[in-house]
């Protein structure tokens, strides 16, 4: 019980390919980011939040979190927002906190919200003195080109692999009759339970079709046994 999948859906295979992937795209974005002149400006090749995107990305590619423009535009609008409290609030204590409830705000304002924005702000506060020298040109290079990098990687490793990234809603067939659902009914449904989940809307939507479709098969399948003599 206890080394159950957290994750619906969740397989050793699925698991292992995400694995592979990660440590290829990591290793890659080092590659492609090695070329430019970040060890002179005292900046690291490679920031430590992006090991958390590659979790997303890889283990998670389904998750709106883990979409390219969150990945993307999380970082870098989080590090922008880590880089302006720093400027703004001189107690260091006090930057830290408020530049990661800032950087949730604004990604979820600009509908970009990637949890590891949040260590992107948070480095932009305690970090090194060469992040600080470098000010906002540290949200671009190298927060930006190594989100962008690992994106690219990313959608080329997913397609070699067959999977679906940047994720698209697979459509449900149509189910053996009248559905019992609407889709308000699911709206109604998330508003009861006052919660947030990280899954997309169609996707929920479309995983509840789904169940549906199996479950009508079931009972058709079901009355048609109890029916023969």
């Amino acid at each position: 019980m206890i080394f159950r999948p957290l994750l619906a859906g969740a397989t050793l295979s699925e698991r292992l390919v995400a694995s592979v992937g990660a440590m290829i795209a990591i290793a890659l974005t080092i590659v492609v980011c090695a070329g430019l002149p970040l060890a002179m400006a005292d900046l690291p090749i490679i920031v430590a939040p992006l090991g958390a995107s590659a979790v997303l990305v890889f283990a998670v590619p389904a998750s709106p979190l883990a979409q390219p423009w969150p990945v993307v535009g999380g970082n870098v609008i989080s590090t922008l927002v880590g880089v302006a409290v720093f400027n703004t609030v001189p107690d260091t204590t006090i930057a830290a906190g408020v530049a990661v409830g800032a950087a949730i705000l604004v990604m979820s304002l600009c509908r970009c919200l990637h949890p590891p924005g949040g260590a992107a702000a948070l480095t932009a506060v305690i970090g090194s003195q060469g992040i600080h020298a470098a000010g906002y040109a540290f949200a671009f290079a190298p927060v930006g080109i190594n989100s962008i990098a690992l994106v690219s990687i990313a959608m080329f490793v997913h397609r070699a692999t067959a999977r679906n990234y940047p994720h698209e809603p697979i459509v449900a067939p149509p189910a053996p009759g009248p559905s019992r659902f609407d889709p308000s009914d699911l709206d109604a449904a998330l508003a009861d339970m006052h919660e947030s989940f990280d899954i997309a809307r169609d996707d929920l939507d479309a995983l509840l079709a789904h169940a549906e479709r199996h479950a009508m098969i079931r009972s058709a399948g079901r009355a048609a046994a109890d029916r023969r003599p």
